[in-house]
């Protein structure tokens, strides 16, 4: 129930967190289940966020264990359609919770859902594709040994930065796999390996490869050209932007920029969320009785478009 109040405002809120998304197939997002999103996992679940306000029908993804402390955060975590998955250096003794999840994943597909799972295993904030992990494997083999027709989406994220507000995104699509390109003499082990291959092969294809000191490449990837008109129309309601909102986003980072390591961009996407509306509401309050005139209620339109405007004036 929270995951579909929420969605809304995710969707709207997604707008002002990524300048541009470009998507290379977006008949895609309307796909429906059984569907496995097989994906690498640059930016925490900023990743998950974004892709489950983007695709038509609900996604449920799959999560580091240990965000799940307490009944209370679980199952505000798990109205958020999120199910977790353990690691070993999470606690072995909680590895057997895996199972659960692995029967959440088989129930989802055998009722047409969608499940996504970052298949590199952990986040972190690179463009590189890391050696694949055996979960997204053994999860579409234990679906297609029960006779559910899933099919594999591999899926590749690329950021245009980890940590700048307002970024360019790229949602690079692959080719559906599916239970006919495995062999079926396989014994387990060697059916994991060769899954892990044919993903690996589509995931190369679709996640950027840019040394992170390589500004040029970054440049070539992200840059967005723009017309001397446009900036010069853009530059003042930019500027209003920032002054408007320079208090909040460097109170937010200067609290988190230390801890928050990978998890950084969705941090301050989580907190941003959450407070935003109550800074623009305080502003306008403020500026109303400041002012002692109902005009103070346009900033609780324009100050959100003043974002835009500054989002929009950045070239990557």
């Amino acid at each position: 129930m929270l995951y579909k109040i929420l969605l809304f405002p995710a969707r709207l809120f997604i707008r002002f967190i990524c300048r541009k998304i470009i998507i290379n197939n977006k008949s895609l997002l309307r796909r429906e289940g059984p569907l496995l999103i097989a994906a690498n996992h640059p930016n925490s679940f900023l990743d998950a966020i974004i892709l489950a306000s983007l695709f038509r029908n609900p996604v449920y993804s799959l999560a580091r264990g240990d965000a799940f402390a307490g009944k209370i955060i679980t199952r505000i975590l798990t109205s958020f359609y999120m199910l977790p998955v353990y690691r070993v250096s999470e606690g072995v003794e909680n590895l057997e919770n895996n199972y659960t999840t692995f029967n959440a994943c088989h129930h989802i597909f055998k009722n047409n859902g969608i499940v996504l799972i970052f298949s590199e295993g952990r986040c972190i904030n690179e463009w590189h594709l890391r050696p694949l992990k055996k979960g997204t494997a053994r999860l579409a083999l234990a679906a297609w040994q029960q006779g559910v027709p899933l099919e594999v989406l591999p899926l590749g994220i690329n950021y245009s930065s980890f940590r700048k507000f307002g970024k360019t995104m790229f949602i690079n699509f692959g080719n559906i796999i599916t239970k006919k390109q495995i062999n079926p003499d396989f014994s387990d082990g060697l059916a994991i390996n060769q899954f892990n291959e044919i993903l690996k092969e589509q995931l190369q294809n679709l996640v950027f490869e840019i040394d992170k000191n390589d500004k040029e490449k970054v440049k070539k990837y992200f840059y967005i050209d723009q017309s001397l008109i446009t900036r010069i129309l853009l530059f003042i309601p930019s500027l209003i932007g920032f002054i408007f909102h320079a208090p909040l986003y460097f109170a937010i980072h200067l609290s988190i920029k230390n801890k928050a390591n990978d998890h950084y961009d969705s941090i301050m996407t989580g907190l941003l969320f959450f407070i935003y509306p109550f800074y623009i509401l305080l502003i306008t309050l403020l500026a109303f009785f400041t002012m002692h005139h109902s005009i103070a209620f346009l900033l609780l339109i324009l100050m959100p478009l003043s974002v835009l405007a500054l989002l929009h004036f950045r070239r990557f």
